[in-house]
């Protein structure tokens, strides 16, 4: 029943077709949070170093601290620390060498900060000791959860941005500073919930003809995508007999070797799984990044489990799946860092002689986190499966708020969409 749910969550929440003049009720109530301090923002751009070609999603962080972030598609980032904070920010992407620079150094810089990585060769030495049958590695990272993922509740800090594309341009933006309660994970009676804080959006109406596209579930869908804390999507050893396994390459992550271990759904299952990779570290067997996609060569079926609603006389078709999840390395735990998920559909219409496609992409990025005086948050305050965040997210809007808080820059695409959008809401990450 579990799996079943799990699946549905990751699946059918993702998106709701509504008629253009149909309205969703929503409340929402403020979320306790600590005061604001003073920082500094800290700009630039992480590049390949032989091909100056942008890395997309490369993590930055602070060392001996928990704040953190990621880049977007163009590769910049921005990270925003506390005014006195003197030490090193760390650098990492899949299959290159760590960097670290001086907060000092890149203060100095302004906004000419350019990072590059280099990518990492794997000596083979250091991995012939280790088993490579992949059934045998899998076995220890199930085996192993409660040894590497955290036995308390954690307080995280995250920014989450959802938007919706028509065809290229962009019809919905919409992003908030949120409240994490990750459960423990060896604990599956207590659940992982998420609060708003604060959040803005911009919706350009007009640009959606008859119909409102809404994405259903916001950041708890996002963080159905922990691989680990939700097992049952793949992760279990009953799961696991309906897939085939291959070793497919050792890459470094965080200057730690890793195996790439690809899945695929049995062809002698019928029901539409998954298929991706997974990311385990050599040293510890824990899940450090998992890549996966739907099958969706059943389009009728695949349909059925992604609409919610839809007007007579359109025909909704998922075309592309996409979904993301990330760990990070603290202190000998891994801690979930980074979920992303995004849909490309395609949409026809009775009588009409050209499609419509639609893209909706979610994305939750941990900022912060601390495992001291966590307290769950009541039902009231979280964002619930069946809730959309777009219509949660306007009683939290603070055009003074947003200079103090991490955020994932915005790629170019999303800046000149947002000049294009509605100018009652302010939407800009460059407030400070």
């Amino acid at each position: 029943m579990k799996t079943k749910i799990l699946f549905t969550a990751i699946a059918s929440a993702l998106l709701f077709l509504i008629p253009a003049g149909e309205i969703i009720a929503s409340a929402a109530g403020e979320s306790p949070k600590k005061e604001q301090q003073q920082v500094i923002t800290i700009r630039g751009r992480v590049i390949d170093a032989e091909t100056n070609q942008p890395l997309v999603f490369a993590s930055i962080a602070v060392q001996g601290n928990n704040v953190s972030t990621i880049t977007n598609l163009d590769g910049e980032f921005t990270l925003k620390v506390p005014e006195g904070e003197t030490g090193n920010l760390e650098f990492s992407y899949i299959g290159y060498k760590n960097r670290v620079m001086a907060i000092e150094e890149m203060k100095t810089n302004g906004q000419r900060n350019v990072i590059a990585l280099e990518q990492a060769m794997i000596p083979i030495r250091e991995v012939i000791v280790k088993p490579l049958v992949p059934e045998e590695i899998i076995e220890q990272v199930i085996s192993r959860f409660n040894d590497n993922y955290p036995l308390v509740a954690n307080d995280m800090t995250a920014f989450y941005r959802e938007t919706i594309r028509k065809n290229r341009s962009y019809v919905s933006i919409g992003e908030a500073v949120v409240e994490v309660f990750k459960a423990p994970y060896q604990n599956d009676l207590r659940y992982d919930a998420v609060r708003i804080y604060k959040g803005r959006k911009s919706t350009d109406v007009e640009k959606m003809d008859t119909v409102l596209f809404k994405l259903q579930g916001g950041p708890t869908t996002t963080l159905y995508l922990d691989v680990v804390k939700n097992p049952e999507i793949f992760l279990t050893r009953e799961a696991l007999q309906q897939y085939d396994l291959e070793l497919a390459n050792i890459v470094v992550i965080d200057d730690r070797t890793n195996y790439v271990i690809n899945f695929y759904q049995k062809p002698s299952i019928t029901t539409p799984l998954y298929q991706g990779r997974l990311f385990v570290d050599i040293e510890t067997y824990a899940v450090a990044q998992a890549e996966f996609a739907f099958n969706l060569e059943n389009k009728e079926l695949a349909s059925s489990m992604f609409i919610r609603k839809k007007p007579m006389g359109m025909q909704v078709t998922p075309e592309v799946t996409s979904y993301m999840v990330r760990f990070r390395e603290q202190d000998g735990k891994w801690y979930f860092s980074h979920s992303r998920a995004e849909v490309k559909f395609k949409v026809n219409w009775k009588r009409k002689l050209f499609n419509t496609n639609y893209t909706t992409m979610s994305e939750l990025a941990i900022t912060d986190r601390t495992d001291e005086d966590v307290v769950k948050f009541s039902n009231k305050e979280r964002i619930k499966p069946s809730d959309f965040f777009t219509e949660e997210v306007t009683a939290f809007a603070d055009p003074d708020f947003w200079g103090d808080y991490n955020v994932i820059e915005p790629d170019q695409s999303i800046e000149a969409a947002i000049r294009k959008l509605s100018r009652k809401v302010k939407f800009s990450d460059r407030t400070e």
